[in-house]
């Protein structure tokens, strides 16, 4: 295992979480220490991660000064809100949330309206230092059936702390008061930290801060086939027709997250082919790991 193997062993960590006070006083030095060990062999990474752990250190990474919500957990598409909305938690109420929850479609084994390989979001999780809950529905999915899978995934033990879930949403009021009726029944509250954000404003936010993302799946009643697999950029943006959401906010288009901010790596996938399905097209990516 060379420098860079060792560097992914000790960043896939996670975040800093200690009830250590002397560990919690020295988590700037050790990462740094960390950091620069690992880039030397992966046995004397593997040292100082027991070290660390013997500090009672269980995961080491995030924005410094966050507070680590365990009653939050976030609602993960793998796309651009999604990402925002884990950005604006984090950078601008200094908060991480516990844990991502995705929905994901059992018979093929993909994000939900956006169809993105399980282990691409596994991918994504791990750089952003977060554990991953996926909860699974057929591919026939009625209403009903999508809130007895949701109602059973928060009595399950990896949620039974949840009190809160945030939603990546901008505008749709729809939307927004089924979250909340939904979240309320089972006692729970939603949040919607880039709620009302000027959408235009937003995407050149996105790109100015350095997220990378590929259109995946494009609704052809909106949009051009053609822009299935593209990048989402400011060329994208310039040649979307009159009408159509910038952030995709109306369903025209959706978006998977290959780099940014919140990631510790950029996520290692490639283009397939793209085909229609259920009248949309998507464009499969490939995980290369």
């Amino acid at each position: 295992m060379g420098g860079d193997d060792a560097t992914r062993y000790v960043s896939e960590m996670g975040s800093v979480e200690t009830s250590n006070w002397f560990a919690h006083c020295q988590v700037a030095p050790i990462l740094t220490t960390l950091t620069a060990t690992a880039a030397r062999s992966a046995a004397a990474a593997r040292g100082m991660v027991r070290f660390v752990r013997s500090l009672g250190i269980t995961r080491m990474s995030g924005p410094a000064g966050n507070t680590s919500d365990a009653s939050l957990a976030l609602s993960w598409s793998g796309g651009k809100d999604s990402a925002l909305a884990l950005w604006a938690l984090r950078d601008e109420e200094r908060v991480t949330p516990a844990v991502l929850l995705a929905t994901i479609t059992a018979e093929y084994e993909r994000v939900s309206m956006h169809g993105v390989r399980r282990s691409l979001l596994r991918q994504q999780a791990a750089a952003v230092g977060l554990p991953l809950v996926a909860i699974e529905i057929p591919a026939e999915c009625t209403n009903d059936m999508y809130e007895s899978r949701m109602e059973a995934a928060f009595t399950s033990p990896d949620l039974a702390a949840v009190q809160e879930v945030a939603f990546g949403d901008l505008f749709l009021e729809d939307v927004r008061a089924y979250r909340e009726s939904r979240l309320a029944a089972a006692g729970k509250r939603a949040r919607f930290p880039v709620w009302g954000r000027d959408t235009a404003t937003l995407a050149r936010q996105f790109l100015a801060a350095g997220f990378r993302a590929i259109l995946v799946c494009v609704d052809p009643r909106a949009l051009d086939p053609c822009f299935a697999g593209r990048d989402y950029d400011e060329r994208f943006l310039a040649e979307l027709p009159a009408g159509v959401d910038p952030c995709g906010e109306n369903g025209e288009f959706h978006t998977f997250v290959t780099d940014g901010p919140i990631f510790r790596r950029p996520i290692a996938c490639h283009r397939g082919e793209v085909v229609e399905r259920d009248g949309f097209l998507f464009c499969d990516l490939l995980d290369d790991r």
